[in-house]
């Protein structure tokens, strides 16, 4: 019998014949080969009869303690997994078509998830609502020392079934010819109802049957939040109804208008706004009307979306439309001050309407000077400014006034025919003069 210690191998991968005819039976090495074998045999048995049965749901339902601190939770709506914690260290394992499948059965119809749904409700309910604008103007071209055709483009809403058409006013500021395109491509020509400049806010009428016309219903911009969820809607660079998404980035934003005031309570948001978006809607996830798309700040006169756009919010339309539709323009109460100065101190009267509201209650300006005098045979007239007697306001109704907005503010929330108490400084006094409104230009 030859011993083991003398047995060659003469390659380490060898067959378990070659060993069975090489080393007696009564080898530890072939008793340890042998051994091996069999136990992956019985382990293999043994595992083929585990997986074919169910497992326990006790035993299931028993969790097992967290790993590296990290929980993954159960996913819902799988028939296979029970509603329990599922405990498993780090990574996430990946999604399966089964989990796919899971999350696309969310209540509701078809196949999409609940955002996705809310979406395409949205789109559905308010793209009718929303109409192409373009506009024909001419403007002056210095080089050839003529007027050249210019055209403009922007959006606008359907505010009822007559054809009122809402947008903002830099979008038909100047045009000479205004048409709207609805939703099926028909294309009508527009008439200017109304403007508002120092809102931005303009409407238009067509003559469309009453069956084409889908009026896009308002909201209330008083309940809007921070991070709240917004459509816009328009028509940037011609594409027609398009739609983009975003959130509410700030709310009571100022932005001046190009009449120089400076409008209030803007909307700040992120969804893209490009050209052509200029009065298109703005819609919440209720599908209302929640403002108007109206600037968006841009390092570079290129129009193109930076990520921060503004809104007129609805409330504001609300006020102004109304108004617009009855009288052509804003019947706004008019205190009859014509000019004044912004001091540190208040508003300082610079001149006043001719027989005005502020002449008639006795409100005072800068006088005018005049004076005579002689230098040798001549006699010489100046005239001067006399500041001395001017009225400085400093609050009207209570309320304190630094600048002309917040004049116009306090102002503006009056009707024609209201009656303020202006709060002056006179000569070192302070007085109150009771001044009954007018009606502006």
């Amino acid at each position: 019998m030859v011993p083991p210690a003398a047995v060659e191998f003469p390659h380490p991968i060898r067959e378990i014949c070659h060993l069975k005819s090489a080393i007696p039976w009564g080898c530890p090495v072939k008793r340890y080969v042998l051994m091996c074998f069999a136990s992956g045999l019985a382990g293999a048995a043994v595992a083929i009869a585990v997986s074919g049965r169910n497992p326990d749901p006790a035993a299931l339902a028993q969790p097992a303690a967290p790993v590296d601190g990290y929980r993954r939770p159960a996913r819902p709506g799988n028939p296979q997994l029970p509603n329990r914690t599922v405990v498993s260290a780090p990574p996430v394992a990946p999604i399966t078509v089964s989990d796919i499948d899971a999350l696309r059965r969310l209540p509701g119809d078809g196949e999409f998830a609940a955002d996705e749904r809310v979406n395409i409700a949205v789109y559905e309910k308010v793209n009718r609502s929303v109409v192409n604008i373009t506009t024909r103007s001419v403007r002056p071209d210095a080089f050839m020392m003529m007027q050249v055709p210019a055209e403009g483009a922007g959006s606008g809403s359907v505010l009822d079934r007559e054809g009122r058409i809402l947008t903002n006013h830099h979008v038909i500021d100047g045009a000479r010819e205004i048409q709207v395109t609805l939703f099926n491509g028909q294309t009508f020509a527009a008439n200017l109802v109304g403007q508002d400049p120092p809102n931005d806010i303009a409407v238009l009428k067509i003559d469309a049957p009453p069956e084409m016309l889908s009026p896009v219903e308002l909201d209330d911009s008083s309940q809007l939040r921070v991070g709240q969820k917004v459509f816009a809607f328009g028509n940037p660079f011609g594409l027609e109804r398009t739609l983009t998404l975003g959130i509410i980035s700030s709310l009571n934003r100022t932005l001046p208008s190009r009449s120089g005031r400076m409008m209030k309570s803007i909307i700040q948001i992120d969804a893209a706004l490009n050209r052509g978006n200029s009065g298109g809607p703005l819609i919440n996830s209720r599908g209302r009307l929640i403002g108007m798309n109206t600037a968006i700040a841009s390092p570079s006169r290129t129009g193109e979306n930076t990520g921060v756009g503004f809104a007129i919010p609805v409330n504001s339309i609300k006020r102004v439309v109304p108004q617009l539709m009855e009288h052509g323009r804003v019947i706004r109460p008019d205190i009859g001050i014509a000019r004044i100065y912004e001091t540190e101190h208040g508003l300082l009267i610079a001149s006043v309407s001719k027989g005005g509201p502020a002449e008639l209650a006795g409100l005072k300006g800068f006088r005018l000077v005049r004076q005579q005098y002689r230098r040798g045979p001549f006699v010489y007239e100046e005239t001067r400014l006399d500041r001395s007697e001017a009225d400085l306001i400093v609050a009207i109704d209570g309320q304190k006034v630094q600048t002309a907005d917040q004049m116009l503010d306090v102002i503006e929330q009056k009707k024609p025919g209201d009656d303020v108490v202006v709060t002056v400084i006179r000569e070192g006094r302070e007085l109150q003069v009771s001044v009954r409104l007018g009606v502006g230009e």
